[in-house]
């Protein structure tokens, strides 16, 4: 027994003496992906509409600007505003106004950037609407325009308590929804001004646009144009809802729509848009009319698509 047990030991010293040392794994540090508020995203958008529509030159556009500074301030590295003025139909001077935040500025913490946009100004006709008499009235833009920006103030008070892995630039485009129909020179100014006078060395990965994500209905198609500048970022997104078991995002091609993303491409900005044009159906239209208010919208939908923007933000590195 005794030599039985020393020929045992001897068998496992010299293994321990062959042995050599391995190469140390190299880990990556795992960060926690936030979670989602939907509510909180809800009443960010209550409080757009409440100022009333946010169409250049008044009041409540004044005072949506100055909230969506100062909320971005608590939050966000930097904040600054990119101003510009635009001729309008009637010859007067319209006063618009970019809104950009840095998470992770470029400073050796992180190389890796992409932009997260939506506009946050509010049509100033209901030309689609149903009833001749409120054609010339502004429209509230609680879907079609507040929802994009909701969910990206939730996402930016999420980056402020965890630090996302990679460098994250939110933008608000103004002006994006001011032209008259057909008149596709008068649309898009945000962030064609944006496209045209972006900071020098700004060329983050890709990037997402958020236009009406806040429908009570939400069915998120494949937007075509996003399908042909940035195939592999739409596969991204869908690949991630898909994982966290959320189906408003439809795994089927949608239409061609024209929107902030187009400037951003152009400009070598590689960025898909996120939108359920049919709002909040096929049959039944509130888009551009007086009926676009928050009583059509959900926290659901707006947690929905906040929820897979963040697990994409957190597992990119």
């Amino acid at each position: 027994m005794r030599q039985l047990l020393t020929l045992v030991l001897l068998v496992f010293l010299t293994a321990c003496a062959n042995k050599q040392p391995g190469p140390e794994k190299k880990t990556e540090p795992s960060t926690s992906v936030p979670v989602f508020d939907g509510k909180r995203a809800f009443a960010y958008l209550v409080t757009q509409t409440d100022f009333g529509p946010r169409v250049a030159n008044t009041p409540a556009h004044e005072k949506c600007l100055t909230y969506l500074y100062s909320e971005l301030k608590q939050f966000a590295d930097t904040v600054w505003l990119q101003p510009f003025t635009h001729k309008g139909y009637e010859g007067t001077f319209l006063r618009f106004t970019n809104v950009i935040a840095s998470f992770n500025p470029a400073n050796g913490r992180t190389s890796r950037r992409i932009i997260l946009c939506a506009h946050w100004d509010s049509r100033p006709w209901a030309d689609q609407d149903t009833l001749a008499k409120n054609r010339a009235k502004p429209v509230p833009g609680a879907n079609d325009g507040a929802s994009g920006v909701a969910i990206l103030l939730e996402i930016a008070r999420q980056m402020k308590t965890t630090p996302p892995p990679i460098g994250v630039d939110v933008v608000f485009f103004d002006g994006e929804d001011y032209g008259r129909s057909r008149d596709l020179d008068n649309f898009l100014l945000g962030s064609r001004y944006f496209a045209k006078n972006k900071p020098a060395g700004f060329n983050p990965d890709f990037g997402i646009l958020l236009d009406m994500v806040g429908d009570a209905q939400l069915e998120i198609p494949k937007e075509a144009n996003s399908l042909q500048f940035a195939p592999d970022v739409v596969d991204l997104i869908w690949s991630t809802a898909r994982g966290l078991g959320i189906t408003t995002f439809i795994d089927a091609p949608g239409e061609t729509v024209y929107d902030d993303h187009l400037p951003l491409n152009e400009a070598g900005i590689r960025t898909i848009d996120l939108i359920d044009f049919n709002y909040p159906d096929e049959s039944n239209r509130y888009w551009h009319t007086v009926e676009d208010t928050p009583d059509k919208c959900s926290p659901e939908s707006l947690e929905d698509v906040g929820s897979v923007l963040l697990h994409v933000l957190y597992h990119l590195r």
